[in-house]
């Protein structure tokens, strides 16, 4: 037997649909209907389909990982005991044991959503619908796993239990077993429902609306308790995790709660002062721009950030300034503006004031 992952060519962590895509993709390639008279081609479709049953089922994947080949071979690695090379069970008598003391790892139900927000949503809050496949009981026969108009009966291999008692001779301590017949819930139909083909629980599209709290941060997530997949018929749904992804904003980027943008202003207003409109989270604001203003400084609206998850208030708005150079200047405009470099000149100039002085104490 080879290593399955080499046989579907994938890698030891691959997922669940990657498993699934490589074995449908060497099945069409290696089906005998295909290659009639091809030997070869026949026993490599039946190796891929032995991989894909021992990747595909989480048991029989976690045994393999552990194992190896000798997990599925009479007298290999694998712990002694009944049932144990008996994976189409999904059960053996380590399992049993892990699951007795309440230790087995089996699948909770638990689903993750990605949900991508605009950047307002994250940072004000907002209700969103998700839509994700769930399973949970079927709905055409109710969980019963039989087919409309028929009545399910007791299960004949475990009397309805549920449970099978699993004889032990090398432990002090009686184990019981999933039944496998009825799934665990004592019951079976000669006639099983055919949309979940009697398993009484099928997968189906569920909308869920989903509160975001205001100021959540992109790869943060939420947790729905029991909105996740139903793993079997006789156990509770798992939780739905969704996941947000915050889409980037053309104007903010956030720093924490606070909110940093840049705004463009012209020479005559960083000189003189005045009042522009800037943009926010909840629409537009007035900001003063005190006289002398500086390219790169950085002015502050407060209470205009994100809301702050920890405490109460909200996070300020800051506002880098900077001041808009004058292009395509007319003959009159170039004129005044000559006139009035002049009239600064390099004393109410402090910051060029300054820096020629360093330039002459460093040449001399």
């Amino acid at each position: 037997m080879r290593n399955p992952y080499e046989v579907l060519g994938v890698d030891p962590r691959a997922s669940a649909e990657e498993i699934k895509s490589a074995f449908r993709r060497l099945a069409a390639q290696h089906h005998p209907d295909k290659n009639p008279d091809d030997e070869a081609s026949a026993d490599r479709f039946k190796e891929i389909n032995l991989a894909h049953q021992i990747l595909s089922d989480p048991d029989k994947r976690a045994a393999f990982d552990r194992w190896g080949t000798s997990a599925f071979s009479p007298g290999g690695a694998s712990p002694p005991g009944p049932g144990f090379g008996d994976f189409s069970s999904v059960e053996g008598m380590f399992g049993d044991l892990l699951d007795a003391l309440g230790m087995r790892p089996t699948d909770r139900g638990n689903v993750r959503q990605r949900l991508r927000l605009t950047f307002e949503e994250a940072a004000l809050g907002c209700t969103r619908e998700v839509s994700y496949p769930r399973t949970d009981l079927c709905s055409t026969c109710g969980g019963d796993g039989a087919e409309p108009g028929t009545v399910s009966q007791t299960c004949p291999t475990c009397h309805g239990r549920g449970r099978l008692r699993v004889p032990q001779g090398i432990l002090p301590l009686p184990l019981e077993r999933t039944c496998t017949r009825c799934h665990a819930t004592g019951r079976i139909s000669r006639r099983p429902c055919r949309a979940c083909h009697g398993r009484g629980i099928a997968q189906a599209q569920h909308r869920l609306a989903v509160t975001i709290p205001a100021g959540i941060e992109d790869g943060s997530s939420r947790v729905v308790d029991g909105a996740g997949s139903r793993p079997r018929r006789d156990r509770s749904p798992g939780n739905l995790e969704v996941v947000v992804e915050v889409a980037a904003h053309p104007f903010f980027r956030r720093s924490g709660d606070d909110l940093t943008c840049r705004v463009p202003i012209s020479f005559v207003q960083a000189a003189l002062g005045s009042e522009v409109e800037v943009p926010t989270l909840e629409g537009k604001a007035k900001l003063r721009v005190p006289p002398g203003t500086q390219p790169g400084n950085v002015l502050r609206l407060r209470g205009k950030g994100v809301p702050r998850r920890s405490r109460m208030g909200r996070g300020d708005q800051l506002i880098e300034v900077q001041v808009e150079v004058p292009s395509g200047l007319t003959d009159r405009a170039r004129e005044l503006i000559q006139q009035l470099g002049d009239e600064l000149g390099d004393e109410l100039l402090p910051e060029r004031k300054g820096f020629l002085d360093r330039v002459k104490a460093w040449l001399g």
